[in-house]
């Protein structure tokens, strides 16, 4: 367990395991490090003593890196006092960081599986301001009792009860037939490519590409090209979704979604690295139904928390603040509901449809990126080779009618609405967003009109807030219909820049912000 150390016994050390795990990590470092290098040595030095210079700097490395480690562990502390958590550290440069306890807003619990069998976590306590650095703690490691205790204390506010049935306890655990939405991902192709590129480049670095391209040449040589190449495309795809597979089990294993007494919805998720993820229910300002295309046509989604004080790290990684993975769309929008403690979820209420010109904006749009590389590939087979024509016309083939389909799927994807203390707003094909923000979490709307839209009669109002991704748009409503709906979402707050009756004569962009924002 942590202990106290000398200068108090409010304050606290961590886990003194922290050297064991750096040099164990170390080491594996240092031994995958050592066997190119071994290989290189072997054929100028001979092999004895190649793994004699491999040993001798990967033991040097190790014990450099504990020593190190163990300096940080004994000049680390911390103390989680009745207003404040503070965090004193380093050796030349001494550190000296405080966090008001009233301003803290996540404690995230995280254990690969080194610190999982030591029985360690490492914690992650952040008040969501985006001030770098400066806005989290992160201790690493302590012992796992230590840092639930911590998130429980931390996390652990007087709410008042909020209105309804909605239960606290657990909302939802893993399915395993969940599962089955895993391989429709955009990660089944990309990690198919990665495969095969992390193959010929494994190959090239023991000195083995050119064998291994002549193996895979050997057996396609009485193949015809175009089924060779389908072939290899076919057996990258199957390891893409072995490895999508793979990743999705490590990343949702042992999921449970639950709402604590506190006020805290907690997710807990992770096979070989444990991850605890909290999200305070007066951090949430909504919620985001997002649906991918190879998801969405399996009828499933995906449920994603709109929560102010999103931290930049929590930003870069798109998984944070999900709250279930890709489940049948019938169970997202229960769940959705649930967290909200609505009746009925609003991302379920039904959408004002978009005017017949954003449907041709959309069409035009998706031509335009189908048919740019044809025409370039058109052009270079003029100069340079016929074979650029023949590839231009089967990219047109194929293009053109996928670019007609997803613009026409965009189109009927567009929507908004406002649904009781919630405005809604949706759009996207290849990776379609419902979004329900709450009204009283809009600070502001920024009006836009093009040229373009100008003469089709067209706008896209954006509501502008705090959390979340910090804005979420009505793409190419009804003039006057986009204009009254912002004005609706948020009696006030529009209406002294609006004229109604006059929509259309909005000005090219105007940003509007609640005067107390």
């Amino acid at each position: 367990m942590s202990t106290a150390v000398d200068s108090g016994s409010d304050w606290r050390r961590l886990h003194s395991r922290t050297v064991l795990v750096t040099a164990l990590v170390t080491a594996g470092v240092a031994v995958g490090a050592a066997v190119p290098v071994t290989v290189a040595l072997s054929g100028r030095l001979g092999y004895a003593a190649a793994v004699g210079w491999a040993l001798a700097g990967s033991a040097l490395l190790v014990c450099c890196a504990a020593a190190g480690d163990y300096v940080r562990w004994r000049r680390t502390r911390y103390r989680l006092g009745a207003e404040r958590v503070d965090l004193h550290s380093g050796l030349l440069l001494a550190k000296r960081r405080s966090l008001a306890r009233e301003r803290i807003r996540s404690v995230d619990l995280t254990a690969h599986p080194l610190l999982r069998i030591l029985g360690l976590v490492s914690v992650r306590i952040g008040t969501g301001e985006q001030t770098g650095g400066d806005s989290t703690l992160e201790l690493d490691p302590v012992a796992r009792a230590e840092g639930e205790r911590l998130r429980r204390e931390l996390l652990d506010r007087a709410v008042p009860e909020a209105p309804g049935t909605h239960r606290d306890g657990e909302l939802a655990t893993l399915d395993p037939r969940w599962l089955r939405y895993a391989p429709i991902s955009f990660a089944a192709p990309v990690l198919g490519g990665t495969a095969a590129g992390g193959l010929l480049q494994i190959s090239e670095w023991v000195g083995a590409q050119a064998e291994v391209i002549h193996w895979i040449a050997d057996r396609f040589q009485d193949t015809p090209l175009v089924w060779a190449i389908v072939v290899m495309v076919a057996v990258a795809l199957v390891a893409g979704v072995i490895g999508a597979l793979g990743l999705w089990i490590e990343m949702w294993w042992n999921y449970r979604l639950e709402r604590e007494p506190g006020g805290t919805l907690r997710v807990r998720r992770g096979l070989f690295t444990s991850r605890s993820l909290s999200v305070e229910e007066r951090r949430l300002r909504g919620v985001d139904l997002v649906e991918p295309l190879g998801v969405r046509l399996a009828g499933a989604a995906r449920v994603d928390a709109i929560a102010t004080g999103l931290t930049k790290d929590e930003e870069r990684n798109a998984d944070h603040n999900t709250l279930l993975p890709a489940v049948p769309r019938a169970l997202a929008d229960s769940i959705a509901a649930e967290v909200l403690r609505e009746p009925v979820t609003p991302t379920g209420a039904p959408l004002t449809a978009h005017p017949r010109a954003a449907r041709g904006r959309r069409l035009r749009r998706a031509l335009s990126v189908a048919l740019a590389p044809v025409l370039l590939q058109a052009v270079l087979g003029l100069l340079l080779t016929p074979v650029l024509l023949w590839t231009a016309l089967a990219c047109a083939v194929v293009g053109v009618p996928a670019a007609v389909l997803l613009g026409l799927d965009a189109y009927r994807s567009l929507g908004h609405t406002l649904s009781g203390g919630y405005l809604v707003t949706r759009s996207g094909s290849v990776r379609r967003s419902t979004a329900a923000l709450q009204r009283s979490g809009v600070i502001g709307w920024t009006v836009k009109q093009s040229w373009f839209q100008r003469r089709a009669g067209l706008l896209s109002v954006t509501a502008t807030t705090a959390a979340g991704g910090g804005a979420y748009t009505a793409y190419d409503t009804d003039a006057s219909e986009g204009l009254l709906f912002a004005a609706d979402a948020v009696p006030g707050l529009l209406e002294p820049f609006l004229e109604r009756g006059q929509a259309a004569d909005r000005p090219a962009a105007r940003h509007v912000r609640h005067p107390d924002a």
